[in-house]
């Protein structure tokens, strides 16, 4: 079943066998094999992709049920809703994993020495059951779902630029000013290829000229502060550089609204006392983090 669904999961074989440390031919043959117990086939292989059968797709998802009633009971044996020990993956946004939560959780491996954290820092938002996370960090509204989410904070898009590269292209006033300027583009927070602004009561819509488009804040910061345009990122991705006058915000009167940020959870019952101990640790010290910048030389 494990192996069947790492397959599933990662779209291919191959993928498979190096998620799971497995030769490719072992891969296969264990799918096959367990086809031919069942004595149907769950997956159309072709050259370009897979696909499951009708009959894969239900069996797939009793196969999440049942290795996840499998995992509850190794954790029920391990103790672990006995004493706070055992692996904890979490995730967050790499800028606010680097800045926020790294010093939060060094401090509570100190106080927990039975319990490891895996911590996954990608702006890729990560998919809790599939990917067995135990508790992720969101930036932004969140969709109705099953996810437990506790706010923490929250942060706002703020538009940016280097001193030397303002001086030489002067200072928008006006989000529809940005179609005389270069800017950079980190579609992570921005997908669409437009900045969101507010005008009066109503979000507006800006399409921007992108030289350069990034797929992490971070690549995004460190062209801005090179000159290379006006970037769009949120405001406690850029509050040291904007303290230290590395970058200056404009079109502050113009700023998108607040986003929450969030600390989220798959709410499962009972609560393995690692994931509660580390919730009640984090929370309190996340909510003490201020996330804004509120003036173009303000701190957070």
């Amino acid at each position: 079943m494990s192996v069947l669904l790492a397959v599933v999961d990662t779209g291919s074989f191959s993928a498979a066998g190096r998620h799971l440390g497995m030769p490719l031919a072992t891969v296969s043959r264990k799918v096959a094999e367990l086809e031919s117990h069942l004595k149907t086939r769950l997956i159309n292989r072709t050259t370009r992709q897979l696909s499951l059968t009708d009959a894969g797709q239900s069996y797939v998802a009793a196969c999440r049920r049942v290795l996840e009633d499998i995992a509850e009971a190794e954790r029920a044996a391990t103790g672990e809703y006995a004493a706070p020990k055992g692996e904890l993956v979490v995730t967050a946004p790499i800028v606010f994993g680097r800045l926020h939560l790294v010093p939060i959780v060094a401090e509570f491996l100190t106080l927990y020495p039975d319990i490891n954290v895996h911590l996954a820092l990608t702006d890729r938002q990560v998919h809790l059951l599939q990917e067995h996370v135990d508790a992720a960090v969101r930036i932004g509204h969140l969709p109705d779902s099953s996810l437990v989410a506790t706010k923490v904070g929250a942060t706002r898009p703020l538009v940016c630029a280097s001193p030397a590269y303002l001086s030489r292209n002067g200072i928008p006033r006006h989000p529809v000013d940005l179609a005389k300027h270069q800017c950079i583009m980190f579609e992570g927070l921005f997908p669409t290829g437009s900045w969101i602004f507010m005008v009066g009561q109503s979000a507006v819509s800006v399409q921007v000229c992108s030289r350069l488009m990034v797929n992490t804040a971070e690549a995004a910061i460190a062209a801005a502060v090179k000159g290379l345009g006006l970037t769009n990122v949120l405001s406690y991705q850029v509050a040291e550089l904007v303290a230290n006058g590395a970058l200056e915000v404009v079109l502050e009167e113009f700023k998108a609204e607040l986003r929450p940020v969030s600390l989220v959870h798959a709410g499962q019952s009972p609560l393995p006392l690692k994931l509660r101990v580390f919730l009640d640790f984090v929370t309190p010290r996340l909510r003490a983090c201020n996330y804004l910048v509120e003036s173009p030389r303000g701190t957070a």
